[in-house]
């Protein structure tokens, strides 16, 4: 069996403070991994990592290829390799997706484990949002997403899901739960999912149970007290529009 291992830049609890300088550049993040989401510097955006390759979704929606020397100042990535397959039906809502994923990984005992799961899909809609770039030291990731988010709905389309889930005792290093992000079979949209209803789907799971933690080298980074941050405001973050 493959081993499986996270990499992950940064932590959220740095970002969702403010700390959104570049700590690697893209080429280098995908020498750790085939698939995974996160941002570029200054939140210039959301990013979809998917068949070795990075995508940025713009604040309309769209999408473009992340240069090779854009910067990172968060992601969570690993290579999808012998996963665990099985079919997805009909699904309402992102809840019960999230609960469905839920299940799955429970039944594997892996409540308690890492987890990268790639849903490919056709979807009745899709409820995204991304952001422009906005350049700050010491502002919150909220007070950012005020000023900079859009969000959009992307309706009767096919593409993927790239899904990353963090047990409980992990929050702060990552968002508690799942973490969504959508690229469109074309390579045309996606973005940050908050809501999602699919007509039918396949997923590739893999648990996995050893992290890397990439972490800023900078003196900037000593200022931030990482500690501040609560898992409320990191719900609010990652796992709504708002």
């Amino acid at each position: 069996m493959a081993e499986h291992c996270m990499f992950q830049v940064s932590t959220l609890q740095a970002l969702a403070l403010g700390y959104s300088r570049s700590v690697i550049r893209v080429k280098e993040l995908l020498q750790h991994g085939d698939t995974g989401l996160g941002t570029f510097e200054d939140v210039n955006g959301e990013m979809i990592l998917a068949d070795g390759i990075c995508w940025r979704a713009c604040d309309d929606g769209t999408i473009v290829r992340a240069g090779d020397d854009m910067g990172v100042p968060f992601s969570a990535v690993s290579f999808l390799r012998e996963p665990r397959c099985f079919d997805i039906g009909r699904i309402q809502d992102i809840e019960s997706l999230k609960s469905l994923l839920t299940v799955r990984i429970e039944e594997n005992f892996g409540l308690n484990s890492m987890h990268m799961v790639r849903i490919n899909g056709t979807f009745e809609k899709v409820c995204a949002r991304s952001e422009s770039p906005y350049r700050s030291q010491h502002i919150s990731l909220q007070e950012i997403l005020d000023q900079t988010q859009k969000d959009f709905c992307f309706e009767h389309i096919s593409g993927t899901l790239v899904c990353v889930y963090f047990p409980d005792y992990m929050d702060g290093i990552n968002a508690p739960g799942w973490h969504l992000h959508f690229l469109s079979e074309d390579k045309s949209r996606g973005g940050h999912v908050f809501d999602a209803a699919m007509d039918h789907g396949t997923a590739q799971m893999n648990k996995i149970s050893r992290i890397e933690i990439c972490l800023p080298d900078t003196p900037a980074f000593d200022t931030y007290s990482l500690t501040q941050i609560s898992q409320d405001t990191i719900r609010k973050t990652e796992q709504s529009p708002e």
